[in-house]
């Protein structure tokens, strides 16, 4: 069993061969796994790195921080990707054309762009007690610019789409399951036994056929492609720079480290009005 770490076991993503065909990538950027420039330039050099290799069957994408799958986009340096976020989209573009099964692997909150990293992937499991999924822009007066609508749409539908974008809640796992976001709610306990025993199960099948069907699966049900979201992505940008935006923005970031980490956990439950 190979056991290949490919990139520096210090860098905020991280892949590992697990065995051949079989590969993990982890996100490790604490305190909260934001997806900052840094992480996105290595998410990048692991997809390439991917890419590279023929014999990847399946790609499992998990978090080294039980909290935090991936918190969100870090908006106070959102200028440094780009106009357009290129980077993200074609990463995102390749991994749903790529020819291996991409699985993600759910403990800790995936919220804002971490959900919709989520929702580019082939597969998604969850942890039942620990996983939290969100769309949580509306309550910064802002929306999901990086794909979150579209995908949210075709897996859920409309109704349920609506609910999650426009409530800003979060969602557990089991009620993420029964609205089709993700595929299967397990135990905590037995998060990670699944998610192996599947990966194993795929890298022992015929890469050929593996690849069949990724294809076959594409050509009837057609990745969202950047230039369908490319709107929405403005119409994001538009209202990011709202200065009652941007002011709500400098706010939060003079907050203590601790005051921040306990907003982030309580994310959902702090956004919005309670009755």
């Amino acid at each position: 069993m190979s056991n290949t770490t490919t990139t520096d076991r210090h860098a905020p993503v991280r892949a590992e061969q697990r065995s051949p065909g079989y590969w993990r990538v982890t996100f490790d950027n604490p305190p909260l796994n934001l997806y900052d420039p840094e992480v996105e330039t290595a998410l990048a050099t692991v997809v390439d790195q991917l890419e590279t290799d023929p014999e990847v069957k399946v790609v499992v994408f998990d978090s080294a921080l039980p909290e935090f799958f991936m918190a969100h986009l870090n908006l106070g340096r959102v200028a440094e990707f780009g106009e357009g976020m290129p980077t993200w989209f074609d990463i995102v573009s390749r991994l749903g054309n790529a020819p291996f099964i991409t699985v993600g692997s759910l403990r800790g909150r995936a919220r804002g762009i971490g959900n919709e990293f989520l929702l580019a992937l082939d597969v998604r499991f969850a942890s039942r007690e620990k996983a939290v999924l969100s769309q949580l822009e509306i309550g910064t007066g802002i929306i999901p610019g990086c794909g979150g609508i579209q995908r949210l749409l075709r897996l859920t539908g409309r109704s349920r789409a609506l609910e999650i974008i426009t409530s800003g809640e979060d969602f557990d796992a089991d009620t993420a399951a029964s609205y089709g976001w993700i595929n299967r709610a397990v135990p905590d306990a037995e998060l990670d036994a699944v998610v192996d025993r599947f990966a194993r199960r795929i890298a022992s099948f015929d890469t050929e056929a593996l690849r069949a069907v990724k294809e076959i699966v594409n050509e009837d049900a057609p990745q969202v492609e950047t230039a369908d979201v490319a709107a929405t992505h403005r119409r994001f940008a538009a209202l990011l720079a709202r200065e009652s935006v941007q002011e709500r923005l400098r706010q939060s970031a003079k907050a203590a480290p601790e005051v921040i980490y306990d907003l982030e956990l309580h994310m959902g439950e702090r956004l919005g009005a309670r009755s």
